[in-house]
């Protein structure tokens, strides 16, 4: 079972041809009008991880499901999607424009923490609803990325790098209480935001030979080279829970798109999120799911 669409399987099924520098760049971009991938002649991407980041504007009835949640899109919003959670979404009705852009990781290097922004965090909400008026503003930041890409200008990918920037802060202003995160102390920042990144590192997990390597707050703690209560204090403050919190959140997630996309055995999920004895992980799922792995497996996905 294939876990994980590459940019390979994106333009192979979506675009019906690949870019002949693909393989030759340091970092991938492109950007499409949304109207020309949707109706009858499109195929759907299938529920899955995928190896790049997107960001869409949305115009029209859609559902999207992203992880273990089903988000509603009634007007238009703009959806940001990172390579650690898998999704898909569903047109509701035919009325459908907008447009995407697709990037990878090393298309960012020492250009900016995209990791750092909430909207790209698996904590956070992919999803942000925005107006009429910011839908307009949003479009023609699309059609100057379309512009960009298409010129000769040397630095395009500089500007285009902007842009995507802009997009991101035009997405964070909209929500209606700004992100924790970014009105504490620049060291409570910096931990927090060192902790969820070297959290982030041991996933997505896409081989049964894959163990994450820290599963407590005291591992993560010592890898940070602070003391485990410094840790607790930094990211109660910046996201409202504990450590332990964040890292069965997590782990949870993990479990449940492994079950959901994998024929692994549980046993073998298990061992794969640093449980030992298999009684602990199920027990474990239990208490946060309220329902057993088995249980949970035989469910549909929404």
């Amino acid at each position: 079972m294939k876990l994980t669409e590459t940019l390979e399987d994106f333009y192979t099924v979506k675009i019906k041809g690949m870019p002949e520098n693909l393989k030759k760049e340091i970092g991938h971009f492109n950007v499409f009008k949304l109207d020309d991938y949707i109706g009858s002649t499109c195929n759907p991407l299938p529920y899955t991880r995928k190896d790049f980041y997107k960001i869409s504007l949305i115009i029209g009835k859609n559902k999207v499901h992203y992880a273990d949640k089903v988000v509603a899109i009634e007007d238009q919003a703009l959806f940001f999607a990172n390579p650690q959670i898998p999704y898909s979404w569903e047109h509701i009705d035919e009325s459908q424009t907008g447009f995407f852009c697709i990037f990878t990781d090393a298309f960012f290097s020492q250009f900016g923490n995209l990791k750092e922004y909430p909207l790209f965090q698996p904590g956070g909400n992919p999803v942000v609803p925005v107006s009429v008026e910011l839908a307009e503003s949003l479009k023609s930041v699309y059609l100057r990325m379309l512009d960009e890409i298409n010129s000769d200008y040397v630095f395009k990918y500089d500007v285009i790098r902007n842009l995507v920037f802009e997009i991101i802060h035009l997405a964070l202003k909209t929500q209606t209480v700004t992100t924790s995160l970014y009105s504490k102390s620049n060291a409570t920042i910096r931990i927090s935001s060192l902790f969820l990144e070297l959290l982030e590192r041991q996933f997505p997990i896409e081989s049964i030979s894959q163990q994450i390597n820290f599963r407590s707050p005291s591992e993560y703690a010592n890898q940070l080279n602070v003391h485990v209560n410094h840790l607790n204090k930094a990211l109660k403050e910046t996201t409202g829970k504990t450590t332990s919190q964040i890292i069965s959140e997590r782990i949870v997630q993990e479990a449940m798109i492994l079950l959901k996309q994998t024929n692994w055995n549980i046993n073998e999920i298990a061992w794969c999120l640093g449980f030992e004895e298999l009684s602990h992980f199920i027990n474990f799922f239990k208490k946060n799911v309220q329902v057993s792995p088995k249980n949970y497996r035989l469910t549909e996905i929404v």
